[in-house]
């Protein structure tokens, strides 16, 4: 991170920024105050930013258990007079939005920011979600960055806009703009001084009652977006033909009509408060046209109100031919609903919308290289980190359940560990939904005997999952005593969005030592009995799957190994090698094993020699394939 460039006093400089880091950068310039998420890609290095400058500047972060608990101790904040800031994918909206439709109402005072990253193509995401309609479900307004420098002066704004409507407001991002880098110019920043502020004659209460106030603020927040100045129009006056666009489309938008030549002809309007929409400087570029384009992503939502306001407005709007993703004229290759949008994208469909040919530019001997890549690369498909405890694991489970021979369920969730639908996980999982959802599921699935229902059942669950949604779940197969195992996979690190802590960990957002939060005792707290055990103990962990199969109710297994990564990190690792002496290929039937069917990226399956042999620049050292091969031919040499 450029943390040097984020904490720079320097007001005017110009720096290199990501976006994430811009973020953080105009939530610092604005006097942030508290800062608090659960870490999710595309927004995972916000909160990281902030810890580290949290003592210069006097900003507390930390991570919390979940999105829930993060909004409403930004919320609180808030209430104490602070600036105050959440961050969030669009999931973790998700979980927030119970406390978000019912903070509208109350109202706030300090300057409070919602930062929201969707991630259109579903980069890091199980699904692609367009996070603007959950705002607007919240009746809270939405500012949307159209490059990283915007994402540093909107964050900043949306604070101050937040205080004069006395309403949290939604920064949303997209991965195109968390990721990216680009120059920002730094503004001034403010005094460290902050005090929280907060008496007894001072509530904040969710009441219907209060509905029309909410109402009243988002009219505010409308006619303050009439000069917002992250709005503008780019093309000539009056202009027949217009791009409607916001977010890194507009970008795209700008260098389409550039590219096919039609920058005198058609027009480009940026949209960067997208609800509510500043209805006047809409119309005002709206009743010229004739033909009108909408570019966003990932859904028709700002093409739904410009839409709306036509119809309101239609004496004044006249005849308009709409083009977007509801007519099916903006389409990526997925379709109008789904993926990303490009210069190239938006250019064809820009062509055949204006009649227009265009051809996407291609580089000279491109087809050669493309085939070049394509036959002699092979392919290479996701899967879990070398050494990673979750391969183990999910060996040991499908093991299990071959042995115990009933068809046993095993249901997933969110993480590292999604894997598991796939080959490097053994194909094992059958449910991948949201965080937490495969407790819930598998409580269901453990109630079911009365119809019948005679499998065994298993949930898999991560450590930073736990904490984050599995006890209301498990309290929940307690109560009802469903007939479930859950398993836990402890790597003691929120691995998937860069090995955050969270509260198993021991220490907070900035590294300093923390309280640790045990599983076993909140499990035993519970009532459910708990097994732990290692799961490089393949065959062991194998068999404890097994007794507990048979046993009935809710009960747990924890399998704890610290994540591959982390746990070689300033440390020698091990040395793993294949004896050649015992090794005898082809003849024993398994020397594919890892290489094939463990999907290890280590274990390499030479063909000259007709043995396996192990990548040694590629191992972690874990070892778990010197317990599985049948004849001990990997040997590990282990560290002192």
């Amino acid at each position: 991170m450029s943390i040097y460039a984020v904490a720079l006093d320097q007001p005017g400089c110009s720096v290199v920024l990501t976006g994430n880091e811009a973020v953080a950068r105009g939530a610092i310039e604005a006097g942030v105050a508290f800062a608090a998420c659960y870490p999710g890609s595309p927004t995972a290095e916000v909160l990281p930013t902030l810890a580290q400058l949290g003592d210069k500047f006097n900003i507390y972060t930390e991570f919390s258990t979940n999105e829930k608990v993060a909004i409403e101790e930004a919320a609180a904040a808030s209430f104490a007079g602070l600036r105050s800031i959440t961050i969030c994918k669009a999931d973790g909206f998700n979980v927030a939005l119970d406390f978000a439709t019912a903070v509208c109402l109350s109202g706030t005072r300090g300057g409070m920011v919602i930062m929201v990253g969707d991630d259109p193509a579903a980069h890091s995401s199980v699904k692609e979600e367009d996070s603007r309609f959950l705002a607007r479900t919240a009746s809270l307004p939405v500012l949307e960055p159209a490059s990283v420098a915007e994402a540093k002066e909107i964050t900043r704004a949306a604070f101050e806009l937040s205080e004069k409507i006395m309403l949290p407001v939604v920064v949303r991002c997209t991965t195109r703009i968390c990721h990216a880098s680009g120059d920002v110019k730094l503004g001034p920043l403010p005094a460290a001084e902050k005090k929280a502020v907060l008496t007894r004659d001072q509530r904040f209460v969710t009441s219907a009652l209060f509905a029309q106030f909410m109402k009243n603020k988002v009219k505010s927040a409308a006619a303050l977006a009439e000069n917002s100045p992250f709005n503008s129009y780019t093309g000539p006056e009056n202009a027949e033909r217009i791009v409607i666009a916001c977010g890194p489309s507009h970008a795209y938008a700008l260098e389409a009509v550039d590219m096919l030549g039609l920058a005198e002809s058609v027009g480009v309007l940026k949209v960067s408060t997208t609800w509510p929409l500043p209805e006047n400087f809409v119309l005002k570029y709206l009743k010229p046209a004739k033909e009108v384009v909408f570019a966003e992503e990932v859904d028709s939502f700002l093409e739904d109100g410009v839409m709306t306001l036509a119809a309101k407005h239609w004496e004044e709007v006249g005849r308009v031919k709409f083009y977007g993703k509801n007519s099916g004229h903006v389409a990526g290759p997925r379709g109008a609903f789904a993926g990303e949008l490009d210069p190239d994208v938006l250019a064809s469909c820009l062509g055949r919308i204006f009649n227009v040919p265009y051809e996407p530019p291609s580089l000279p001997n491109t087809r050669e290289a493309r085939d070049l890549v394509n036959n002699n690369l092979p392919g290479r498909e996701l899967a879990l980190c070398a050494g990673c405890p979750h391969r183990a694991s999910f060996w040991a489970i499908k093991t299990a359940v071959e042995l115990d021979g009933r068809d046993a369920i095993v249901l997933g969730d969110i993480g590292c560990y999604t894997l598991g639908l796939m080959r490097t996980g053994y194909n094992i999982l059958q449910s991948v939904h949201c965080m937490g959802a495969g407790i819930g599921l598998a409580s269901g699935l453990g109630k079911l005997d009365r119809f019948d229902f005679r499998q065994p059942v298993i949930t898999v669950v991560g450590d930073s999952t736990f904490f984050h949604a599995a006890p209301q779940a498990l309290i929940n197969a307690r109560y009802n005593q469903s007939g479930l195992l859950c398993i836990i996979l402890d790597n003691e690190t929120t691995a998937m969005t860069g090995h955050q802590p969270h509260p198993g960990r021991g220490v907070d957002a900035a590294g300093r030592p923390a309280g640790r939060v045990e599983i076993e005792p909140m499990l035993a707290g519970m009532g459910i009995p708990v097994t732990v055990h290692d799961p490089y103990d393949v065959e062991g962990t194998a068999g404890v799957i097994c007794r507990l199969l048979r046993e009935t109710g809710p009960r747990a297994l924890v399998l704890r190994r610290a994540c591959a990564l982390v746990a070689v990190k300033g440390k020698k690792k091990d040395r793993v090698y294949v004896d050649p002496e015992k090794c005898i290929g082809d003849d024993c039937g398994c020397a594919r094993f890892c290489s094939r069917v463990f999907a290890c990226p280590a274990n390499i399956w030479d063909a000259g020699t007709g043995r396996a042999r192990i990548d040694e620049a590629v191992c972690n050292g874990c070892g778990v394939c010197a317990s599985l091969c049948p004849r001990r031919a990997i040997i590990v040499e282990r560290t002192v």
